[in-house]
């Protein structure tokens, strides 16, 4: 049990992370196949990502005469080749042409070698993710960066602790893109060529002058994803208040975990999402350990939409929280503020961007 508790908690960080950076900037063009599963169709998102391809995509597979394998790697290329039929496909045999496939460094057989528009990646493992994360890399015309806000205990894009983001920045590296660990020390400015700032969950409030470049990034139209933990928002009032949002007080607790065998009232699990193009298609059920809720700021200039929705049977808890195993319970008590559900634990904003080069600025907070 504690092994499937595992793997749902990092199936929910790794997802709502990635689901929100796609959102935060749709030049990162992201693909990410959660099924994992090989299907008769394409993803939607692949769809998009054929469509957005303006040029051939030219494909040398580095492969022996050996039929099943060059079967199986065309019936894999003629799902992409029927929705762009400027996707060819030719076969090298490396024992006929040992030189060429030297030159061309392949080291496996079968391995693909992919071009477009004059760049090029090889693809030694073909699953739809790896095949959509080489197009992803080959359509940028340059590489997009993601600067996680570091030095006050934030979750790192590296790490390998429980609480860190490791798996998702080997995703987004994976995808091309850049991860940045950026510490504000006096006197220093996010990069103007940050893409996505992210700034999770730190341990200790901020610093005021950091608060104010965050501040000042946003005024920008500088895109951002917030990670909250509760307690987590000391010194960002003027953060929050920028946003038009509201970190409720306490942690949210609801029973749904029970169907999956967790007695910790303090996951939250969600199987159903609210309309929004960051979850759509999104079939996964997540569980969102020890999360704060949400308020949204009558009179926002934000385009604020729900992202991920608690049940009704949730609500706000302030007090202590009973561990699974301990005999205690608790129940919703109004008199301590306690707020009960739907709650929201996470939300997209957009609005109309301040900065004259760019249409849309996004924020994501969960």
């Amino acid at each position: 049990m504690r092994a499937r508790l595992a793997d749902i908690v990092f199936a929910a960080l790794l997802a709502a992370a990635a689901l929100c950076v796609a959102f935060l900037s749709t030049r990162l063009g992201w693909q990410h196949d959660f099924s994992y599963a090989q299907r008769s169709s394409l993803d939607a998102r692949t769809v998009e990502l054929l469509h957005r391809l303006d040029a051939p995509v030219d494909i040398v597979s580095y492969a022996g005469h050996e039929v099943e394998l060059r079967g199986a790697i065309a019936d894999f290329l003629a799902r992409y080749q029927r929705l762009k039929s400027d996707i060819s496909l030719r076969f090298v045999d490396p024992d006929a042409d040992p030189a060429a496939t030297r030159a061309a460094g392949i080291s496996i057989d079968g391995e693909l070698d992919i071009r477009y528009q004059g760049r090029s990646e090889q693809l030694k493992v073909l699953t739809e993710r790896e095949f959509d994360n080489a197009l992803v890399r080959l359509a940028r015309t340059r590489v997009r960066l993601v600067a996680f806000l570091a030095g006050d205990g934030e979750r790192r894009p590296d790490g390998k602790a429980n609480a860190d983001l490791g798996n998702f920045g080997a995703l987004l590296t994976g995808q091309g893109v850049r991860t940045l660990s950026l510490t504000l020390t006096a006197g220093m400015h996010i990069p103007q060529n940050v893409d996505v700032l992210v700034l999770a969950s730190p341990q200790v409030p901020l610093a005021a002058p950091v608060v104010a470049e965050i501040d000042d990034y946003l005024a920008r139209g500088g895109n951002f994803l917030w990670l909250v933990d509760p307690g987590s928002t000391a010194g960002l009032d003027t953060l929050a208040k920028a946003l038009s949002l509201r970190v409720l007080d306490g942690t949210v607790v609801d029973g749904a975990g029970a169907a999956f065998g967790i007695g910790d009232p303090s996951f939250v699990a969600i199987s159903t999402y609210p309309h929004n193009p960051v979850t759509q298609d999104f079939s996964l059920t997540t569980l969102f350990p020890q999360a704060a809720a949400l308020g949204v700021v009558a009179g926002s200039e934000w385009k604020v939409q729900p992202l991920l929705r608690t049940g009704p049977k949730s609500w706000t808890r302030i007090g202590p929280i009973p561990q699974q195993g301990d005999t205690a319970t608790i129940a919703y008590d109004a008199d301590k503020g306690e707020i009960p559900g739907p709650l929201d634990i996470g939300v997209a904003l957009s609005r109309l961007s301040p900065s004259p080069d760019k249409s849309e600025q996004r924020v994501i907070v969960i």
